[in-house]
């Protein structure tokens, strides 16, 4: 599958590739990207059933890591640095259980390689509560989502920056393939433990004030990636990059 994507930065540059989390798009990490480019060649990534990348019934770690290997492989990158968040995360893990001899350093953003219990079906709820067919403006998708106590703002905005308007009917449509990721949720919540773990670079960097990853589990992180380190960045949540930005950045550049 040919992935949609952004390049920023000097080919002449190392490169690193930046994976999104769930419902996002490559458009989240843009601001990251430019910080990097002036050091780095920086790709952003829509994952296939996001942003502008092909929908497919398809979809999982194992579907979703081929993809970005092939995109490497594709641009014939070497000794790529991998940066991913939240679900682009255990894209990432998966990709350097697979693919170790692409990946030159990991850097996986709050997120953990372990089974998470869901907790989107709220988010899940006010999506499809969205008549998308008929939707007349993002005003009132907006009124839809307020009327769902559970989602603050902040997810509000996220959900409605999946909306666009179709260039061959001229009416809303979602950017993500909603059914088939709400189809393979348990699969996004999963973890498959590998085969053998990652030998490679790698970093755990995690908001400070996210329970995504729980210090006390770090033993089980080092099973997988036995040379890992474990970061956090202060006053941020689980959207590290979007909270504390030039920390973030600052962070990658210090590991890589």
């Amino acid at each position: 599958m040919q992935l949609n994507f952004k390049m920023f930065g000097s080919p002449l540059h190392a490169p690193v590739l930046i994976l999104h989390g769930m419902f996002g798009t490559l458009d989240n990490w843009q601001s990251v990207a430019k910080m990097l480019s002036e050091r780095y060649c920086v790709y952003i990534l829509d994952l296939r059933n996001h942003g502008r990348s092909p929908h497919s019934p398809e979809f999982g770690y194992e579907i979703m890591a081929k993809d970005v290997a092939e995109f490497i492989e594709s641009q014939a990158l070497r000794s790529v640095h991998i940066v991913g968040h939240s679900m682009g995360g255990k894209v990432a893990m998966q990709l350097a259980f697979t693919h170790a001899e692409l990946v030159d350093s990991l850097v996986v953003v709050d997120i953990a390689p372990k089974t998470y219990k869901g907790h989107h079906e709220g988010v899940f709820e006010a999506m499809f509560a969205i008549d998308v067919e008929n939707l007349q403006s993002r005003a009132q998708a907006e009124a839809v989502l307020d009327s769902f106590p559970v989602l603050d703002w902040s997810t509000k905005q996220f959900i409605l920056k999946n909306l666009t308007i179709s260039k061959y009917t001229q009416r809303y449509e979602w950017r993500m393939n909603l059914p088939v990721i709400h189809a393979h949720y348990e699969d996004i919540l999963a973890f498959l433990p590998p085969a053998a773990p990652f030998e490679g670079h790698t970093l755990f960097l995690r908001g400070a004030g996210s329970n995504y990853i729980n210090p006390a589990e770090w033993a089980d992180c080092l099973r997988y990636f036995p040379h890992a380190q474990l970061a956090e960045i202060a006053d941020a949540g689980h959207w590290v990059h979007a909270d504390k930005p030039q920390d973030f950045v600052n962070a990658l550049i210090d590991f890589i």
